[in-house]
């Protein structure tokens, strides 16, 4: 391990989910690296409402200029590799890494990993509406042979509305943590024997203490990869 870890550089979008996973890394690299200890920490943001109105549209060019531009200042700041705690917005990655100025770690890709180290067989994939329509989960799921299973049309509709309108915003009602739990009993009826947490404010409202099957935290697996990263270098 190298005496000076790297510079993680975090491409943020919601705030909720950004402070976890910024909250994470310099927790455990205090558990890693000595009391108070964690790598150098950058991030960036543009508006969430930019993002959505590119996501609303349809539009991940749009988010991908976004996070290329985050990217970018991040790299002016010294930063040496990226991390972005939003599930979501990693539809656009294919749109940023052509010509982004640094590496990057996916986020799907450390919690397929996480899924398959445990050995899970069959994943439930809960997030916002975007991300459970999306191939994020299902594509890195399936590098790893796992299966996956996205809620029914009428649970991805309900977790989006919690999110957008209650978590992104740190309201964290019983009654919409119920809701969520009846989701992840539906999975678990469905033949799931894991739930990713693939909203990074889900967190802060569900873990396995909680909910009717194992989650992967999608957020702390993140930060956890990065901060790995950070001190494996040299």
């Amino acid at each position: 391990m190298t005496a000076t870890p790297l510079h993680v550089g975090i491409v943020a979008c919601s705030a909720e989910g950004a402070a976890l996973c910024y909250r994470t890394l310099c927790a455990e690299g205090a558990r890693r690296l000595g009391p108070h200890a964690h790598p150098e920490i950058s991030l960036h943001t543009h508006s969430l409402a930019d993002y959505v109105a590119c996501l609303d549209r349809g539009d991940l060019p749009g988010v991908g200029a976004l996070m290329l531009s985050s990217a970018d200042k991040l790299a002016r700041a010294g930063a040496d590799f990226l991390i972005c705690p939003d599930n979501t917005i990693h539809q656009a990655l294919e749109h940023v890494l052509p010509r982004s100025p640094l590496p990057w770690l996916h986020i799907a890709g450390e919690v397929a990993s996480e899924a398959a180290s445990r050995g899970y067989r069959r994943i439930g994939i809960l997030g916002t509406r975007w991300l459970a329509d999306s191939a994020v989960y299902p594509a890195k799921l399936e590098e790893r042979g796992l299966q996956w299973l996205r809620p029914s049309a009428d649970d991805r509709a309900l977790m989006g509305g919690i999110i957008m309108d209650e978590l992104v915003y740190g309201v964290f009602k019983p009654g919409s943590v119920a809701r969520l739990q009846g989701v992840i009993e539906r999975l678990r009826d469905a033949g799931c024997d894991a739930v990713v947490l693939g909203c990074t404010e889900l967190p802060l409202v569900l873990d396995d203490g909680n909910s009717a099957l194992p989650t992967l935290d999608s957020t702390r697996i993140l930060a956890r990869a990065a901060l790995a990263r950070a001190l494996q270098a040299g």
